[in-house]
């Protein structure tokens, strides 16, 4: 049974086609992997089949009394509100109806027998309603999502205005899973989970009997909880069964076929064109040579899609720092409270440390300290002599109304136009990306126009704080590989062990010192 259809969509933006004639029909229960490079369209789809964008052409329909669930990173909470006030939210359809039927209970002993009569009915509508969607169990459902997702160690009574960026995520995630829609559409749920979280989260859609659309660029996350690949490229939404490496795999199968039938084709219009060129002048082959135009003017011409820039990544290095790049000394981090009790911590030149543990337990505090944006609790940082540091933070919304190259030649007065052009086109951003206002672009495009600036910054120290959010495949293997030529230091925060793994050379467990419950 189709619990969605799209028909005919195209949408873009100024002269920038996103998508084309694309349509689409997800059935219930089919969990779906949204897959494509940055800036193909993903979010944009998900924004239009939610009715948050008006596509230009083409509509989206669903069954009806479809109940929808959208995990929106910028959704709003409200302050004042718990972490518990807000998860009990996703009952609140239940609690109207309890309250309803309370009602109907206290006008009970003022009404004819025949309005009770109608009143009981009604009444029994709602119990059967509160008793099939465990109305009951409300509280034991709530401590549940929270433990799998890492909320209860924060603590339920928590103002949410109190908590960090991903911290509110997490809880619009919880949010989501307990309302348990007919369909879940998760834009790269990840993001902003730890290792353990998504191990859960993993489990959980596993399992899930409803249907799911989930963007992600995890790639063993997605192949372990989609049954159907959609791949958006070159303006088309394709349907692929199977996981993601099953994807690939058939994408690669029809490319190639499509690149052969391509040179075919190539090679006989030329000879076509080669035979028509010698005969259409003499009379006793003319017919012939009008034959073969004739073919040639009827051809179906094949089109190979038009070549993605990859990006290249290579960071420009500074001299050499001095040996010792940090040592801490009982170093305790936080802001009000301590995060981490005292820290003896030392990195020396050429080391490669990923940080990795739960999230809220202090990592990019921890960073922020020792680079000095805020002041330690206690204890003491000695850094190093002849440092030059590229930083890349989590997220940044800084320069948002500036075009990419008026971001990146603010930083870098001296290049050309051309220089700074061709910078971003090594990132993997085409001409259309680098010449838009960088509000207007997905987020992994807004990654590559920080790491553009970083790439050409002449360092000997990264600092990166999770740099393969948002990032498409090949973008973060691109990063691997310059992160392991690279023969400065580096620090990274990452949750990916595909990522961090092939990259560092030592492995911190900040959960060891951290003064969280986790």
């Amino acid at each position: 049974m189709s619990i969605m259809t799209v028909t005919n969509l195209s949408h873009g933006f100024g002269d920038r086609a996103i998508m084309n004639d694309v349509s689409f029909r997800l059935l219930k229960g089919e969990h779906v992997g949204l897959v494509g490079a940055n800036g193909e369209g993903k979010s944009t789809f998900m924004n239009i089949i939610m009715g948050k964008l008006e596509p230009d052409a083409g509509k989206v329909e669903w069954a009806r009394k479809v109940r929808v669930g959208y995990l929106d990173q910028h959704s709003a909470l409200q302050k004042g509100m718990t972490i518990r006030d807000v998860l009990k939210g996703a009952f609140q359809y239940l609690m109207d109806a309890e309250a309803e039927m309370n009602e109907m209970y206290g006008r009970m002993g003022e009404v004819s027998p025949e309005e009770l009569e109608q009143l009981l009915e009604e009444v029994g509508t709602i119990q059967d309603l509160l008793n099939a969607n465990d109305f009951y169990l409300i509280d034991a459902k709530v401590d549940e999502i929270a433990r799998g997702l890492g909320l209860a160690d924060i603590g339920l009574d928590r103002d949410v205005n109190d908590l960090s960026g991903g911290q509110r995520t997490k809880i619009l995630l919880a949010k989501l899973l307990l309302e348990k829609p007919d369909i879940l559409l998760l834009d790269e749920p990840t993001n902003y989970l730890d290792e353990s979280h998504i191990e859960w989260l993993k489990r959980y859609l596993q399992g899930y009997e409803n249907a799911f659309i989930l963007v992600s660029h995890d790639i063993p996350f997605l192949n372990s909880v989609v049954n159907l690949i959609y791949h958006m490229h070159n303006q088309q939404l394709t349907r692929y069964v199977g996981d993601y490496d099953t994807f690939v795999q058939q994408f690669e199968a029809k490319q190639s076929q499509l690149e052969s039938a391509y040179k075919r084709q190539q090679q006989e219009i030329a000879d076509l064109k080669d035979f028509v060129a010698r005969n259409k002048a003499r009379v006793s082959t003319r017919n012939m040579a009008m034959s073969r135009q004739k073919k040639l003017d009827s051809m179906e011409l094949i089109e190979l899609a038009k070549e993605k820039p990859k990006p290249e990544f290579r960071f420009k290095e500074a001299r050499t720092s001095s040996r010792l790049i940090f040592e801490t000394r009982g170093l305790v981090i936080g802001y009000e409270e301590p995060l981490s009790r005292p820290l003896d911590l030392k990195m020396e030149r050429g080391q490669k440390i990923a940080l990795v543990g739960a999230n809220g337990i202090g990592k990019t505090t921890l960073l922020r300290s020792i680079l000095g944006e805020i002041p330690a609790l206690a204890g003491e940082i000695e850094r190093g002599d002849n440092q030059f540091v590229g930083y890349f933070e989590q997220e940044s919304n800084a320069q948002n109304d500036l075009t990419c190259i008026e971001a990146v030649w603010n930083e870098f007065p001296g290049l050309t136009q051309f220089e700074v052009r061709a910078a971003l086109a090594k990132c993997g951003l085409t001409t259309k990306h680098i010449e838009s206002k960088i509000a207007v672009l997905s987020g992994g495009e807004k990654a590559k126009v920080r790491l553009c600036k970083l790439i050409n910054r002449e360092t000997n120290l990264l600092v990166l704080d999770e740099p393969t959010n948002h990032l498409d495949v090949d973008a973060k293997d691109e990063l691997k590989r310059a992160l392991q030529a690279y023969k400065g230091s580096v620090l990274l925060i990452s949750h990916e062990p595909e990522f961090y793994r092939d990259v560092a050379t030592e492995v911190w467990n900040c959960e060891s010192w951290t003064t969280k419950v986790i």
